[in-house]
């Protein structure tokens, strides 16, 4: 990198773990930091980001297959809800039903009737980071990350297209 005169965008963040009690969901996490995996489609994982877009802000919803970790389905809006990861799902090109387990933060835009069935149809099984530990999602936080570091980073949007 020196040289080439290249200079890192990254910075390090430590993150502290706040574990809390609170939680009385009954999803589990069956993913369990299993983040390498051998088939293709076998583990989908999710989170939600925004971006100013016309001085407004909207959100990004990426849908990643562990696999490679290639996004296989996205979608953008100005609403942080289900429509928009619905939308993400409806721009997979692959089968839905080889997907064997979509794995999230536990956010509201994830925990609904919409998504669930969406999950029920394809039977796909759900898998929920624990409260407050986004090491548990770590690589749609590491992707989001590389997203917004590498493309969104010192740009202007002035629209979504």
């Amino acid at each position: 990198m020196i040289k080439n005169n290249l200079v890192s965008k990254y910075t390090k963040l430590k993150y502290r773990n706040h574990k809390t009690m609170v939680n009385n969901d009954q999803i589990s996490n069956v993913l369990n930091r299993q983040f390498n995996n051998k088939k293709p489609n076998e583990v989908v994982v999710s989170d939600l980001t925004y971006v100013q877009v016309g001085g407004k802000w909207h959100y990004i919803c990426l849908l990643i297959d562990l696999f490679n970790r290639e996004i296989i389905g996205y979608s953008v809006g100005p609403n942080k809800n289900a429509e928009l990861v619905q939308q993400a799902f409806h721009k997979i090109t692959r089968p839905l039903n080889k997907i064997t387990l979509f794995h999230t933060d536990r956010g509201n835009e994830f925990k609904n009737k919409i998504i669930d069935e969406i999950l029920i149809t394809f039977n796909i099984k759900r898998s929920l980071s624990a409260k407050g530990c986004p090491y548990d999602n770590a690589v749609a936080e590491t992707t989001y990350k590389t997203f917004k570091t590498e493309f969104i980073k010192g740009k202007k949007f002035e629209n979504l297209t």
